[in-house]
């Protein structure tokens, strides 16, 4: 492997630590992964009233 090759895993890893670093402080803040407020909103998947499951 060259060096840019290495430069370039080097910077996917940090990318990919910087989201779920990111990620983890929002969760514990408080805050949706989504960035909406959850309480008036069914923007997204996260977001949308659980449906109640038949049996």
């Amino acid at each position: 492997m060259s060096w840019w090759e290495i430069l370039i895993i080097i910077a996917a890893a940090a990318f990919v630590l910087g989201v779920v670093v990111f990620t983890v402080i929002r969760k514990k803040q408080g805050k949706s992964s989504c960035g909406c407020d959850c309480a008036h909103c069914s923007g997204c998947p996260a977001c949308a009233p659980k449906k109640a499951d038949k049996k």
